[in-house]
């Protein structure tokens, strides 16, 4: 069977299979809608946030960064691994003791204003579109390659898949399509690790394999990696290429935005017992680990398979480099979708795939009569163009499709039902209208799902860089804003509303206005994104740890020259963090 038949035959049995645990599991309540009616088993509900978790970012993009940045792209790695710990030992249990559907109307509760949770309000709906930005980028990018579309056909399929379990089965619906996503993208995202793992160096265990030998030979694979890369003049794969400020503040805004996320933080509420949040939480840091200790070895053999097709043999004029006419069919395949891009620079008809910044490599490649870099390889096509090149059955390919799309369209659906939930529950009937029905207020969330996947789409089909470059300035928004306002709520009786709300606009503002500055979305950058040009040297992408230093800063300042929050209020945080039992913080 051919592979494009089989590819549609796999991703739509997971379809069916989706869409019919949507239909199965649908909500007929607002609290099946916002939180599964609250009775979901800890494992399963520790899958699901596995499947929340782990992205298109995580899934598609990750091992892309890591392939091409080497030991930086360890940032992403440490930064949510890290995150989820801290999610999971400082603000979950706590959170789900308070007993509230959403991170809004915690932050409205605890700081006794509707003021403070319309600033949540918005900074959670800033921080999802831009996250379900990359999430979207990623379904196009699987689509348009595995199904032979186009990328707008393939972000409408997306929508309306997303459409129809989100919006009609809302979180239970979501919550058990999860599971099945979760099985789905770890089977497709391991069986081909497994399978180039034993290709490369002989070890079927890619965490093993990485550190291990090259098939056939002495060399240990990473050394031979390293000399590959180097002797077209790239950064040497083990040795970082960022500056040390900016690795710190990129993995440290990744762990405190994990922390503040709102679609992760919402599965804490699914479960029965704040005993059994932790115990979710416990089983979903399992379920993430089988991919995130797998993904350095995928990155690393990615770019491995890579050089060995498009550089065979010892670098040179004629060797160091591969004939266009010679290109393997995964090649011709991708350049369809325009994600890898081939330019005779110098009318040889020949593909040089060299780093042509390098000045050590300038004078060698000059002498090849080579005359730059011809070959553009999209970062988000590693993971998925890895079995390609490896020459995998079809089956494998298949396999990785269908795991591609589940990653990106379970995140999706949490971050949707998330701007669902804030819309409907946190402004709708906590602000604007009280006394609002629970039919009518179903029907408002409902109709705020659809509308967010329209704009979803949009911003996927614009988005602003990479999957997990744009992921990254989410974590950096709900870093610099949401995370200081939900930990000082926890664990300080002094903050009061005027400091929160002050803290959360200052901190939102700021990193907003850096991303922007540098990165741009629907204007032109007003400046060059070099390392020259940063603040303290440090990048967009972890620009969200100023902003949150900047948050904690204003918020205590203004707390301190304000009236202190209410006895009430101060009770009610010694209350979340005494343990009184499940049910303690309902009252309140």
């Amino acid at each position: 069977m051919d592979l494009q038949t089989l590819t549609y035959i796999v991703v739509g049995a997971t379809f069916v299979l989706y869409i019919g645990i949507a239909f199965w599991a649908r909500a007929a309540s607002t609290g099946e809608f916002y939180v599964a009616g609250g009775g979901v088993h800890p494992v399963l509900n520790g899958m699901a946030t596995g499947a929340d978790w782990m992205s298109a970012a995580s899934f598609i993009s990750m091992a892309g960064l890591i392939a091409f940045l080497g030991y930086g792209g360890s940032v992403y790695l440490m930064g949510w691994t890290g995150g989820y710990v801290l999610l999971a030992l400082l603000l979950a249990p706590y959170l789900r003791k308070f007993g509230k559907f959403t991170v809004p109307e915690f932050i409205g509760d605890r700081y006794y204003s509707n003021a403070a949770r319309l600033v949540a309000i918005i900074c959670l709906i800033f921080i999802s579109f831009t996250y379900v930005a990359g999430q979207m980028r990623g379904v196009g990018i699987v689509f348009s390659r595995f199904l032979e579309v186009d990328i707008v056909t393939g972000l409408l399929v997306g929508m309306g898949i997303v459409f129809l379990y989100a919006v009609l089965g809302g979180m239970k619906g979501v919550t058990y399509t999860q599971v099945a996503q979760y099985v789905v993208l770890i089977f497709a995202y391991t069986v081909p690790a497994v399978f180039i793992a034993l290709q490369v160096t002989g070890n079927p265990i890619p965490q093993i394999a990485l550190g291990g030998h090259v098939a056939g030979g002495d060399a240990f694979f990473l050394d031979k990696l390293n000399q590959v890369v180097m002797d077209l003049g790239f950064t040497e794969y083990t040795k970082g290429s960022k500056s040390m400020i900016d690795t710190f503040a990129i993995t440290m805004a990744l762990m405190v935005g994990t922390a503040g996320l709102p679609h992760v933080i919402v599965r804490f509420f699914t479960v029965p017992r704040v005993r059994d949040a932790r115990s979710s939480a416990g089983w979903a840091l399992v379920f993430i680990a089988l991919l995130y200790t797998t993904a350095p070895a995928v990155g690393a053999m990615a770019r491995y398979n890579l050089h060995a097709t498009v550089q065979p043999g010892e670098v040179g004029a004629e060797t160091g480099s591969l004939a266009y006419d010679s290109r393997p069919d995964w090649f011709k395949r991708w350049e369809n979708t325009g994600l890898l891009k081939f330019e005779d620079k110098n009318g040889d008809g020949r593909i040089q795939y060299y780093n042509d910044k390098s000045k050590e490599f300038a004078a060698k490649a000059e002498g090849f009569g080579w005359k730059g870099n011809e070959l553009t390889v999209d970062r988000d096509i590693m993971v998925l163009a890895n079995p390609e090149i490896a020459k995998l059955p079809n089956w494998v390919i298949a396999l990785v499709a269908a795991g591609g799309i589940a990653a990106a369209l379970s995140t999706a659906a949490g971050l949707l039902l998330v701007i669902s939930a804030a819309i409907s529950h946190d402004l709708l009937k906590g602000i604007v209208m009280p006394s609002i029905s629970e039919k009518s207020e179903l029907m408002a969330g409902r109709i705020a799902a659809a509308v967010a996947v329209a704009i979803a789409g949009y911003l996927g089909y614009n988005p602003p860089g990479f999957v997990a470059q744009v992921v990254a300035f989410a974590f950096g928004l709900a870093a610099a804003s949401l995370f200081p306002a939900i930990l000082m709520g926890i664990f300080s009786k002094k903050i009061n509303r005027e400091g929160a709300i002050a803290g959360m606009l200052v901190g939102l503002i700021f990193t907003m206005g850096y991303i922007l500055y540098f990165k741009g979305v629907f204007i032109t950058p007003l400046a060059e994104n070099k390392p020259e040009n940063w603040l303290f040297g440090i990048s967009p992408e972890g620009i969200g740890v100023v902003g949150m230093v900047l948050n904690f800063i204003v918020a205590f300042a203004i707390s301190a020259v304000t009236s202190a929050p209410p006895e009430k209020v101060q009770q009610l945080v010694e209350d979340i963090r005494v343990p009184k039992g499940a049910g303690a913080a309902h009252a309140h």
